[in-house]
């Protein structure tokens, strides 16, 4: 049975003018840049305070600087409690709530510091060899779990060959050799036990396996049972990790010990979480082998930590969506998860032992959720498309970091529109008008296209592709969440896996059309820009289509099948293309861009860098050379010192700058000086 929306939402016409206020104007590079970062607020046990992190990108620095806040939920009065040299992160409050742990670059790399809460100086607790993160309490305030990366083995094979003229090369001998943008030969991430008060780390993993995984992990992969002694974790004990994603929950003894595996999924399961009153521990999983983005099912197993074995229960069984995170109720008898839906992240709250859940929060995206004592004031972060992330407590805003530079900006709220789809079905997308809107003129479209594939545009404020800056070009920005996007159902999100070419190209066209439609969008002067499977489809659309005038494809699949021999993640190829290239190499061939550059026609830039693992550099290289060799006006972008995506401020301003700059001078009269 098709995936039909019960309700078409077709597309709004605006004939009224915006009225723009004197004081405000379109958004710059140098607005967006300075705009700070607010993310991963943390409650205190006692519900009186908020800690979190505000970043700053710094174009002098060329780095992030991150802070760690503190705002009273009472009045919202906040103040900045760590500063100095490197960068603080990841506040975590000791159970007894007179203690802030948080992870710091000031010295010896990225350590963990506690900071009494009182008043009073930090101090270094970790010093571990490479460093440390993600710090989880234990229960009884003695110490903390971090998971740091440790040379693994302690004597290998590059080292004896080296013996005293070390070199830079690398030898392996396995799978998943590369992460990101992360080379991991030689190297495995572990669990150390901190002791707070002599500081000295265990390694409490001391085994040939990532813990927790780094592949198919979710949010947060690490709990501690209110024993002090036992961790649960999310780990991929497989001997080769990169073709499956069999990555389960395991409980092992704080001091090592007793390691024993708690779920037996062929799927990723991963987040586990204790109840506070230690009845169940709580789990995501996904339920079918080899797929990165099924649904994630929220599983209860009860006295997880008897002997006896327990069979799992789904909290959302008979839902089609998917919980992103969650958090527990104090009192033991809710869950409050973050679940995608039709391109925003809502809040649920599920009730135990009914299960039965209610929307609390539905409008923009809201994540990271922690709750309130009484088991309904929420704190967690929201945003929109024209509101940078902040800190909200009981359905208000509780940190203003950003409500000034914002007030000197015009920055329109998107406009949901729909419209019939491949395969029947309803389809959604987003529209971004720019500054000053006049619906007597003519503007240029800028049609954004989303990676994943399972992925969604949705009513948030972009981190690196960001709505506002494209429109304060003067552009309609337009973007379809085509078929195999997430937060439309399972089925929908299903839809693309094997049909990278066909479903969604038809959804995109069709929703092209009906843009191309409105009194105010010059469908003479269309671009569209996309990256990872946003730019495979850039490539795709350059052989099937020359109704653009223009293209922008970010680390871009070319050529599949060099993709899956290059990309570190075997099983998303694998499953995407229904095996691997040397067993189902017809379809690899049907879907690949590389097979219709003879009609490429459009002007293309060409953006990839160096150190993305995910889609390798290679694949920019090969569309690169295709462009130039049919003659197109072309341009690359490289940058050496990224991976799949741009963080460092000035390459960000380099990106910016020449994205925008290319798409102007084809889709506009006058190019921009």
């Amino acid at each position: 049975m098709r995936f039909v929306f019960a309700v078409l939402v077709t597309l709004q016409l605006s004939n009224i003018p915006t009225v723009v206020s004197a004081q405000r104007r379109a958004i710059k590079f140098e607005d967006y840049i300075a705009l700070k970062s607010v993310s991963d607020p943390q409650l205190s046990p006692d519900g009186k305070w908020v800690a979190y992190t505000v970043s700053i990108p710094s174009l002098e620095d060329n780095r992030n600087v991150s802070r760690v806040w503190v705002a009273d939920a009472r009045t919202g009065k906040t103040r900045q409690v760590t500063d100095g040299p490197g960068s603080d992160r990841q506040p975590r409050w000791s159970p007894d709530g007179k203690t802030l742990a948080f992870i710091s670059t000031r010295e010896s790399g990225a350590q963990v510091w506690v900071l009494p809460i009182a008043g009073g100086d930090a101090r270094k607790v970790s010093g571990l060899a490479d460093g440390a993160s993600d710090p989880v309490w234990l229960p009884d305030g003695s110490g903390l779990i971090v998971t740091s990366d440790i040379k693994w083995p302690v004597n290998q094979e590059i080292d004896q060959r080296n013996g005293a003229y070390p070199t830079e090369a690398r030898i392996w001998t396995g799978f998943m050799w590369r992460h990101w943008d992360d080379f991991r030969a030689g190297k495995r991430q572990h669990l150390f036990r901190v002791d707070l008060r002599t500081g000295k780390g265990t390694d409490v993993t001391p085994i040939d396996h990532d813990v927790p995984t780094i592949a198919t992990s979710g949010d947060g992969d690490v709990a501690v049972a209110l024993d002090a002694r036992t961790i649960a974790f999310a780990m991929h004990r497989d001997s080769t990790v990169a073709d499956n994603t069999n990555v389960d929950i395991y409980l092992i003894q704080s001091d090592g010990s007793e390691m024993r595996q708690i779920t037996t999924s062929t799927g990723a399961d991963n987040t586990p979480r204790f109840s506070p009153d230690g009845r169940y521990m709580s789990y995501l999983s996904m339920e079918r082998a080899g797929f990165e983005a099924d649904r994630l099912r929220l599983m209860l197993i009860e006295n997880p930590l008897g002997r006896s074995a327990r069979t799992p229960v789904e909290a959302t069984a008979g839902w089609n969506l998917s919980v992103g995170s969650y958090s527990w109720c104090p009192n033991s008898k809710c869950i409050y998860a973050v679940v995608e839906e039709r391109g925003r992240d809502k809040i649920y709250r599920v009730d135990l032992p009914s299960f039965r859940r209610s929307v609390v929060v539905s409008d923009g995206v809201n994540t990271a959720v922690q709750v309130g004592l009484d088991n309904r004031t929420l704190v967690y972060l929201h945003q929109t498309n024209s509101q940078p992330a902040e800190v909200w407590l009981g359905g208000k805003a509780l940190t203003h970091h950003n409500d000034s530079a914002l007030a000197a900006l015009e920055l329109p709220p998107l406009e949901e529109f729909g419209f019939v789809g491949a395969l029947g079905d309803s389809v959604f997308g987003w529209l971004q008008k720019p500054p000053g809107f006049d619906p007597t003129k003519k503007y240029p479209l800028l049609y954004l296209i989303h990676g994943g594939p399972q992925g969604a545009w949705t009513d948030s404020w972009g981190p690196r592709w960001n709505n506002q800056m494209f429109a304060a070009r003067g552009f309609v920005v337009a973007e379809v969440n085509f078929h195999g996007s997430t937060g439309y159902g399972q089925k929908f999100t299903d839809a693309i896996s094997q049909h990278w070419g066909d479903y969604p190209f038809d959804d995109l066209m069709k929703g092209v059309d009906a843009v191309a439609r409105l009194p105010y969008v010059d469908s003479t002067r269309m671009g569209a820009a996309g990256a990872s499977y946003g730019g495979y489809m850039i490539y795709w659309i350059a052989g099937h289509t020359n109704r653009f005038k223009v293209l922008v494809a970010h680390d871009g699949v070319f050529n599949t099948t060099s993709m899956a021999g290059s990309t570190e993640e075997l099983w998303f190829t694998d499953w995407e293309f229904g095996g691997s290239p040397y067993h189902n190499r017809d379809l690899y061939e049907k879907w690949s861009p590389l097979n219709h550059v003879s009609d490429w026609k459009t002007p293309l830039l060409v953006v990839h860098s160096q150190l993305d693992y995910r889609v390798d550099l290679s694949e920019g290289y090969q569309a690169f050379t295709a462009a130039k060799r049919m003659g197109i006006d072309s341009k690359f972008l490289n940058f050496p010192d990224e991976g799949h995506w741009v963080l460092r401020p000035r390459n960000r301003r380099i990106w910016w700058g020449t994205v925008l700059d290319w798409l102007e001078v084809h889709l506009n009269e006058r190019p921009h000086p």
